[in-house]
């Protein structure tokens, strides 16, 4: 199986990310309209949180708060769960689907590299079982 750095290399290391004290609201419309579901909250160059549309949903919108006076230190997820470049795709989404998180920040050491979602773990195992479902049917037909 692949590892994460695999990953990034075919989808970019695209980092979207937001400061800590900034607004909720401006949270919510940089994702809107980068079309992510999470930010990386930085402090100056160091990862400190992210911050989900989950975040967001729980402890803003049920809770009343308003989300242009609620900083997004206040809702973040911190620390945040990392991997390194060398994971594996399925220890990546073990640690996902146990820790019902759906966005990693992949690190070298105190950098962020890049981010996987739930969704690039997904379609990396089911395109690695669909190569090897077609090797095993040359296979079987050759």
């Amino acid at each position: 199986m692949r590892q994460v750095k695999h990953l990034l290399e075919g989808k970019g290391s695209d980092i979207f990310s937001i400061a800590p004290d900034a607004p909720v609201l401006e949270a919510i419309k940089h994702m809107a309209e980068r079309r992510v579901g999470a930010l990386l909250v930085m402090r100056d160059e160091r990862l400190v949180g992210i911050v989900s549309e989950r975040d967001y949903a729980r402890k803003v919108i049920l809770q009343g708060r308003s989300s242009a006076q609620t900083a997004v230190s206040e809702i973040m997820s911190s620390p945040p769960l990392t991997v390194g470049p060398d994971t594996d795709v399925f220890d990546c989404m073990r640690l996902c689907t146990d820790s019902r998180i759906r966005h990693l920040p992949v690190v070298t050491g105190e950098q962020v590299v890049g981010v996987i979602s739930i969704g690039d773990l997904v379609k990396e195992v089911i395109d690695a079982q669909a190569e090897q479902i077609e090797q095993l049917q040359r296979y079987i037909t050759s």
